[in-house]
């Protein structure tokens, strides 16, 4: 297994950008063929960026013996979307950095089917945008994600600074549901225009804030017709249940999974 960091130029956002990628090795799949590896795309929460996946999780024991690649990329505050500010991240990280991957790493699959995204929290939010938003990605995993940002309470934002922070990133808050930004419409837009649904898979401690609005969420994707596969646990919005839950989505995604067993 290979780990790198990575300083590339995005001309979508006009900087470069920091990013880390897992890739397989021969010597670690009893000699493999490395043509045609799946990819994984795992995003990061609010306070987070490309090494957070690494520094908070087995992660990199876990894929050590698995035929997967893992990309990690940064939107640091910016939730994945294309701000009113002017950075778009969705365009950046959705669709830019999948074509830089495969310009870098031609022996990553460009097939759909063997492309996914996950995340937890706002990277949560972000791998189903992901996957509603393009066609490139046929599993969406979100662990604890904010799912349903139309119950955004508006008590949680206390100031003129927190306000504008949220009007950056998504214009008027008021004016959310239904917007572009909106998951339910674009899961709604995406059952409208495409037959090839992404299968979903959702994790939520049932003492985590985001319980509620998980689902809301659940029920409306499971409602559109999505094929969605629903965990929950006993558990909090931390690190010690989404390391946990990581597993469980490399067991549920189509790849040559191994785990720890053959770790030595």
């Amino acid at each position: 297994m290979a780990l790198l960091h990575l300083n590339y130029r995005s001309k979508v956002l006009g900087l470069d950008q920091e990013l880390s990628v897992i890739l397989p090795e021969s010597v670690d799949l009893e000699d493999q063929e490395l043509t045609d590896i799946p990819v994984i795309y795992l995003l990061h929460g609010m306070g987070g960026n490309e090494l957070t996946w690494l520094r908070n999780t087995r992660l990199a024991r876990l894929v050590r013996h698995t035929k997967v690649a893992v990309v990690m990329p940064s939107t640091s505050l910016g939730w994945y979307t294309n701000t009113t500010y002017g950075m778009n991240y969705f365009d950046a990280l959705a669709i830019e950095l999948p074509e830089k991957i495969h310009e870098f790493f031609p022996q990553l699959s460009t097939n759909k089917e063997k492309n996914f995204v996950c995340g937890l929290s706002m990277g949560g939010y972000g791998a189903f945008k992901f996957a509603f938003g393009t066609n490139r990605f046929s599993y969406a995993a979100s662990l604890s994600g904010a799912l349903d940002l139309n119950a955004m309470d508006h008590s949680l934002i206390k100031d003129e600074q927190q306000l504008a922070y949220w009007q950056g990133i998504f214009g008027d808050i008021d004016q959310f549901s239904g917007s572009k930004n909106d998951l339910f419409t674009m899961a709604k837009e995406q059952v409208t225009h495409q037959k090839d649904l992404p299968h979903l898979f959702v994790w939520i401690g049932t003492d985590d804030p985001l319980y509620q609005s998980n689902q809301t969420a659940v029920k409306e994707f499971k409602n559109l017709g999505y094929d969605l596969k629903y965990q929950e646990a006993r558990g909090r919005h931390e690190w010690y249940y989404w390391d946990q839950q990581l597993e469980e989505v490399l067991r549920w995604l189509p790849i040559d999974y191994i785990g720890e067993e053959r770790l030595s």
